[in-house]
């Protein structure tokens, strides 16, 4: 699916938002990508990750990528790396947080010794993807890569791994005492499921 099907596909299922949020990462937006609305339909799921996963299964193919599982920080992440498990062929778990707020592999998940995809809905600052890579790396497992729907980073946000994007958009985030929408005191909406 190209690019501008992606988009399409993201307005059309209602999962492309226009205001003032407060996003996962604590940075605010004018736009925010509830890609849950997009997943309610498998269809789409499909459609948007196909290309992502076919990229991902020529690298492996080639040797250029490993792979023996795909991991997804829950909550965003558990369907594309469900739906990118499937269309791989490998495994998918999650990691989700523990009653502390901590990252953490539960339900009698295991990490595989070999190298893992981490699967985000969208990637800010991939701050949920550092903590799952963190949690897995810990238990042994390496990162190899992350893969994504939306890869809305900053210039200047960097990562360890490389990234798969379904589709990588400039959509602005700002520090609070940056944003323009603060400044005019627009009040924010906080549709993610991280607690601040």
């Amino acid at each position: 699916m190209e690019k501008e099907k992606i988009i399409a596909a993201l307005r059309e299922s209602g999962a492309m938002l226009e205001g003032h949020f407060l996003l996962s990462s604590g940075r605010h937006a004018d736009r925010y990508f509830q890609c849950a609305k997009l997943f309610q339909y498998p269809d789409r799921a499909a459609a948007a990750l196909a290309p992502l996963a076919d990229r991902i299964r020529r690298d492996m193919q080639s040797r250029r990528l490993t792979l023996c599982a795909v991991a997804g920080p829950a909550l965003g992440g558990i369907i594309a790396a469900y739906e990118l498990g499937r269309q791989l062929g490998l495994p998918a778990f999650f990691t989700e947080r523990d009653p502390s707020g901590n990252m953490a592999l539960r339900r009698g998940f295991e990490a595989p010794a070999g190298s893992i995809l981490i699967a985000e809905d969208v990637i800010t600052t991939a701050k949920s993807s550092c903590e799952t890579a963190a949690v897995l790396e810990k238990l042994g497992a390496r990162v190899a890569a992350l893969a994504c729907v939306v890869d809305r980073r900053a210039a200047g946000i960097t990562l360890d791994w490389p990234v798969y994007a379904a589709c990588a958009l400039d959509a602005p985030s700002w520090a609070p005492e940056d944003c323009p929408f603060c400044a005019r005191n627009i009040p924010w909406i906080k549709p993610g499921s991280r607690n601040q």
